[in-house]
């Protein structure tokens, strides 16, 4: 049976998917591949996992240990943010931020720089503190904060090796509140991009890039702060649930309304006991200098006639700085804007030149799992690191296990001095 992605736009060439039930026999498997990739949870929409062969890494089971003293919690890489969010809750502790679906794995969500949203929270990547993988001599080693090169470790495109265990910052517990303004207009957020961005600690746009913006969504942290205003810069608070995409069922989306309720509940989009889409979708994100974003809003407004007409929705919301390698907030706090398609790849392709080349003067760096067409030597231009992570690929993969076509044309072969 042939092997998909989430959303049936990518068909694996692999014939099989090994599901080893421990370390030592994912050891095994990966020292004897010859091309090997690891499986998660399928939600990127590119060839990025795909392999000679695919091992998923579901059957690799272990304790949530938490670490109170250290403030870490370590889990097995193939766990979900819905599954960790459960033993946390257990025990009092919570992640300073989540994705938009708590439904995806921790390890591919980390290899890709996934993130959610906040002036000051940077993306899911920049929580670990440790992590273990397998190379592709069978070796299974540690990478700690703090150690030479771990910033090229964390973000690793599934590049390096098999990630088998992470190590992440917790915190305390805490309660959010969501409220979704209705009606916010572009000139809004242009005259405001910082206040209202500022508003909560994870704030969205969602945008067909009509008339108007859209829609707000705030979502605050309690602890005693005052209830949300209920106008922000003439967005009004909507009096019932909404959905991002117009004519969506609310009651797929977490609870909203300014009821407050736990960290695992409100800061994703999407509860975890829905499935958010049937599937029929694929997805493009861009990531550029926060800086740049007024401007970049704007070129894209100059495309909303031939973007509409594909579109399920798209998002705006911004990301913190961090000293990841391979991650696109690197050396600089970024907005998202992000493109949720209709299942039309040929037609969004094309597209999506027109976009790449709108956005090419504030040099944006795409989302390492969505739907992208710039090549290896665009993509190094744009990474002050690219050369060094290229390097610690080959030191750690010398044979190639973990390479694939895709990585070749999009990241591997575009640094000086790449094998």
């Amino acid at each position: 049976m042939l092997e998909v992605n989430w959303a049936g736009n990518v068909v694996y060439t692999a014939e099989r998917v090994h599901k080893p039930t421990s370390v030592a026999e994912l050891r095994e498997l990966v020292a004897t591949a010859p091309r090997i990739r690891v499986l998660g949870s399928r939600h990127s929409f590119n060839a990025i996992a795909d392999s000679c062969q695919l091992v998923s890494l579901s059957g690799l089971r272990s304790q949530v240990e938490v670490d109170r003293q250290a403030g870490t919690v370590t889990c097995a890489a193939g766990i979900t943010y819905g599954e960790l969010a459960r033993s946390l809750r257990a025990e009092g502790l919570a992640l300073a931020n989540l994705g938009s679906l708590p439904h995806i794995s921790v390890a591919g969500s980390v290899a890709t720089a996934t993130h959610g949203s906040g002036d000051r929270a940077g993306n899911l990547a920049t929580a670990v503190a440790g992590l273990e993988l397998v190379t592709s001599a069978g070796e299974l080693i540690k990478a700690r904060r703090g150690d030479a090169d771990f910033e090229g470790f964390v973000v690793g495109l599934g590049a390096l090796g098999a990630v088998t265990r992470v190590t992440l910052d917790v915190e305390p517990a805490y309660d959010v509140s969501q409220v979704v303004y209705e009606g916010l207009s572009w000139q809004a957020l242009d005259a405001h991009f910082d206040e209202l961005t500022a508003a909560g600690d994870s704030v969205s746009v969602f945008t067909r890039w009509d008339e108007v913006a859209g829609q707000l969504w705030v979502k605050r942290r309690v602890n005693g702060k005052l209830a949300a205003p209920r106008e922000l810069f003439g967005a009004r608070a909507a009096a019932t649930q909404r959905h991002p995409i117009p004519g969506g069922d609310p009651g797929a989306c977490t609870p909203q309304l300014g009821v407050p309720g736990p960290w695992y509940d409100r800061l994703p989009h999407f509860r975890l006991e829905f499935t958010p889409s049937a599937g029929e979708e694929i997805q493009s994100e861009y990531l550029l200098p926060r800086t740049d974003a007024r401007a970049a809003i704007e070129a894209l407004r100059r495309l909303a006639p031939q973007i509409r007409p594909l579109l399920h929705i798209g998002e705006i919301r911004t990301v913190a700085a961090d000293g990841l390698w391979m991650s696109p907030q690197y050396g600089r706090d970024t907005v998202g804007i992000h493109f949720t398609w209709f299942r039309q790849q040929r037609r969004v392709e094309s597209l999506l030149g027109d976009i790449e080349a709108a956005l090419a003067p504030f040099a944006p760096r795409p989302h390492w799992g969505k739907l992208f067409l710039a090549q290896a030597d665009i993509i190094a231009a744009r990474y002050e690191r690219c050369a060094d992570f290229v390097a610690l690929q080959a030191r750690l993969d010398p044979r190639g296990a973990f390479r694939n076509d895709w990585l070749e044309q999009r990241v591997l072969g575009g640094a000086a001095g790449s094998p």
